[in-house]
């Protein structure tokens, strides 16, 4: 029987978001009554409008893809971050153990300083950066202690995908009038695609598993391999040109270095993610169609 069929799933961020959005049509797929929200319709910092919303729906499973995602911008914000990233997180938390309703929060590879120089697994030490990884982790800190029997906790990275503007959808858009691209080739990280994140963490869910989990697509690259990869099955005619880190200055620090591992994701499901670079021709052919056909 399947997991999802006819159970009520909450996904805040549904509607607008990049991440949420793919968890929406998943869950849809799989069978599930989905609510989606976002935030012109529920302020989730508004307590007792959040509290009222998930009383009404009762919900088996809620997926909390809210999060305050603008790395610079949160080193000048950083109690609206705290807010968004540690706050909200812990507040679900507690609604679930009043409600009974099984809590999916996503994080971030943001959580690691990027100085290992082979791919993270879910118990390596962190230590963030920026505003916005100290915020995650917090998150993440905060929701385990509450000591949640089912509590899953999803760390993924550098998304991309269908239905909100990303990296790869700016990229390509600049390429289309543009000779030349200059992108940062010094920051490495696991590029991932919205609907494999989607999939792996609702078979995660179907599993059982419990604790932290990194979903990602499998490989490594930088924003320079990334940017240059999206280009060429675009079959744009842009050169891309590396640059470091220091040549674009940012407010944040970002880790140099955060590829995921996902052996323990592949231990629980029996799944691995396929290669970055396969999704990424999925999404240029599939969910770009309109703007890039393969020549």
């Amino acid at each position: 029987m399947n997991f999802f069929e006819g159970k009520k799933a909450i996904v805040l961020g549904g509607k607008t978001g990049l991440l949420g959005q793919a968890l929406v049509r998943a869950l849809h797929e799989a069978g599930a009554e989905v609510t989606a929200t976002a935030r012109s319709g529920l302020n989730p910092l508004n307590s007792e409008a959040l509290n009222g919303f998930i009383d009404r729906e009762e919900p088996a499973l809620l997926f909390n893809a809210v999060a305050h995602t603008q790395v610079d911008m949160a080193e000048d914000e950083p109690e609206e971050a705290k807010a968004l990233n540690a706050s909200l997180p812990e507040k679900l938390g507690q609604l679930s153990q009043k409600m009974g309703f099984r809590l999916v929060h996503f994080s971030t590879d943001f959580v690691f300083d990027g100085r290992k120089e082979t791919a993270y697994v879910e118990d390596d030490p962190t230590a963030p950066l920026s505003v916005y990884g100290k915020t995650k982790l917090q998150g993440e800190q905060k929701l385990l202690a509450l000591g949640l029997d089912d509590l899953l906790i999803v760390r993924s990275a550098w998304l991309f995908g269908p239905g909100r503007d990303n990296f790869v959808s700016k990229i390509l858009r600049l390429a289309k009038t543009r000779e030349t691209l200059s992108v940062v080739h010094d920051q490495i990280g696991s590029p991932t695609y919205t609907p494999d994140l989607a999939r792996h963490t609702l078979a995660l869910v179907d599993a059982g598993a419990k604790g932290i989990f990194h979903v990602v697509n499998s490989g490594r690259a930088s924003w320079c391999e990334l940017a240059a990869e999206a280009i060429k099955i675009a079959g744009l005619n842009c050169r891309i040109e590396a640059i470091p880190s220091s040549a674009y200055p940012a407010k944040a620090v970002r880790p140099a270095f955060s590829q995921l591992d996902t052996g323990k994701l592949a231990e629980a499901t029996g799944k691995t993610p396929r290669t970055w670079a396969q999704a990424l021709r999925d999404y240029v052919y599939t969910d770009l169609a309109d703007q890039f056909t393969e020549e």
